[in-house]
């Protein structure tokens, strides 16, 4: 059992940045995969980025690649959401999860509001 608390939201400017972090609590054995989701009003979640444990490799949306940066701070239990030159249409709820045997566990999310 995980928990998983999101912070870092807000209101940003057209080319703005944030800085997401997601705190993970409980069993850590096992993770297999660490990612961040959003989802904008009106539409269906989607993945934006993602880090495999065992290998350190990342993946992301190819509209964000470029942009934003997955990490983790194991010493911290924390995964982070660097997100750079924000755009309008990154608006949308982002939650954190974590992948483990196949199953997977989120997080509440954060709202991040990008104006115009």
């Amino acid at each position: 059992q995980v928990q998983l608390v999101e912070s870092g939201g807000g209101l940003v400017q057209a080319g703005g940045s944030l800085r997401l972090s997601c705190r993970i609590s409980g069993d850590m054995r096992g993770i297999d995969y660490m990612a961040w989701s959003r989802q904008a009003p009106g539409k269906q979640r989607e993945s934006v980025a993602g880090l495999t444990t065992s290998s350190g490799s990342t993946d992301y949306l190819m509209s964000v690649k470029g942009r934003f940066t997955i990490s983790r701070d194991n010493a911290k239990n924390t995964v982070y959401l660097q997100m750079n030159s924000l755009k309008v249409e990154d608006t949308g709820v982002y939650h954190c999860g974590i992948v483990r045997g196949g199953l997977q566990s989120w997080g509440q999310g954060t709202q991040v509001t990008v104006s115009s």
